[in-house]
């Protein structure tokens, strides 16, 4: 008998669940959707947004600011001087605009963030295209902190096209426009490197180099931040606080430090060191109540008070109860200057008494720092008290028609 033919594989019987199921079979067997193995593919990272930050100071401290820049937000590259300027740095802000740590520069008198487009004319800004980008800065510095109320600081802000952007912008970001009272400063200039009636050149994201191009400035988080909130008492011949704190930053701040505030006035020195850093003591010492009673209420807003000794007595006057705290690691001093406080004709003896009082509370290794107006005074009685004090540094500050001078000194 011949051999039975063997079937070809299409002819063959499929082994019992061998086939996968078709039509309302598969509906039936394929495991429902959330039951199905997940994707574990990562998610692509966002990148965060870089924004252009431009930082204003007193001139002066363009190194003390880099410094506290560099420090608190950690640019990926260290910023830089603004062309034509010696009171403003610019960097580039990995980052939200509304991130807190802008407002954290204590050195800084203001923040803005910069807003760059290409157009050869403000009028251009009045687009759709243009206006969300505005209000979103706006938006950025109502959160941090800012009333929802704008202004404008430009050439010409009360013709008809500033006018009609200012209208515009206030109906694009829900704020007011209150022409000189608005707390949030919008600034208006033709960007660095550009060159008037161009129609072409920078994207929008960069700086110079074009044929065209506007920026606007907006500063963040309201007043600015040398306006200290804790300042509720003010005082003649009070220090500037970003002066104070560039004083502080120069000094170092150890919480180890004994540190007396001579010639307190009120508190501003005193009040910034402790902001900026504990310190094992901390006293501030003045001949006039007055001046006394204002450091106290500062102090006192500044939520200082349970760290902060204060006492009234005259700092060059031999004995006195406040030098049992001492001896002290950091003296502050800001000495009367001008006709407010004191005058030019007893200056160089009150100068030469302060060195002497401050190397007799200072502990060895101690510093010294001295703001002053009375420079020539001031390295006249340096060079007598050379026994007593090495200058490790002079910065000299321009601030509202003045041009002070901090002496860094280490105790001999």
């Amino acid at each position: 008998m011949a051999p039975r033919p063997r079937p070809s594989r299409a002819d063959r019987p499929e082994p019992r669940g061998s086939r996968p199921p078709r039509g309302r079979d598969a509906r039936a067997t394929t495991p429902p959707r959330g039951d199905r193995r997940p994707d574990r593919r990562p998610a692509p990272a966002r990148t965060p947004a870089t924004h252009r930050i431009e930082v204003t100071y007193l001139p002066g401290l363009a190194d003390v600011v880099a410094a506290e820049i560099t420090e608190v937000l950690a640019p990926a590259r260290p910023p830089v001087p603004v062309p034509g300027r010696d009171d403003t740095l610019t960097f580039a802000h990995r980052g939200p605009l509304d991130d807190p740590r802008l407002l954290a520069l204590r050195t800084a008198v203001a923040v803005f963030a910069v807003l760059t487009f290409d157009v050869p004319r403000p009028k251009s800004l009045t687009s759709g295209e243009h206006l969300p980008r505005i209000a979103a800065a706006l938006d950025a510095s109502a959160r941090l902190g800012a009333r929802r109320t704008f202004r404008f600081e430009a050439a010409g802000r009360e013709s008809s096209v500033f006018q009609r952007l200012a209208a515009l912008l206030s109906e694009a970001s829900r704020m007011d426009h209150r022409a000189d009272d608005g707390e949030i400063l919008v600034r208006f200039r033709r960007t660095p490197g550009a060159r008037a009636g161009g129609t072409s050149g920078a994207s929008g994201t960069g700086g110079a180099g074009g044929d065209a191009g506007w920026d606007v400035l907006v500063r963040l988080g309201g007043p600015p931040l040398s306006a200290r909130a804790w300042r509720v008492a003010d005082y003649p011949g009070a220090v500037n606080a970003t002066i104070a704190a560039a004083i502080v930053r120069l000094a170092g701040v150890r919480a180890r430090d004994r540190v007396v505030n001579l010639m307190c006035g009120s508190g501003t020195l005193l009040v910034e060191r402790l902001l900026a850093g504990p310190a094992a003591v901390a006293l501030g010492v003045d001949v006039s109540a007055e001046a006394v009673a204002a450091t106290r209420e500062n102090v006192a807003a500044a939520g200082l008070t349970d760290q902060v000794r204060l006492d009234v007595a005259d700092v060059l006057a031999p004995g006195g109860t406040w030098r049992d705290a001492g001896p002290f690691d950091l003296v502050l001093v800001d000495p009367p200057w001008g006709t407010t406080h004191g005058s030019h004709a007893t200056s160089a003896a009150v100068h030469a008494q302060l060195l002497e009082a401050a190397h007799a509370v200072c502990a060895p290794g101690g510093r010294l720092v001295v703001l002053t107006h009375e420079i020539t005074v001031m390295e006249r009685c340096l060079r007598v008290a050379s026994g007593l004090w090495q200058e490790r540094a002079a910065v000299r500050v321009f601030a509202k028609g003045h041009h002070p001078r901090i002496y860094l000194l280490d105790r001999r």
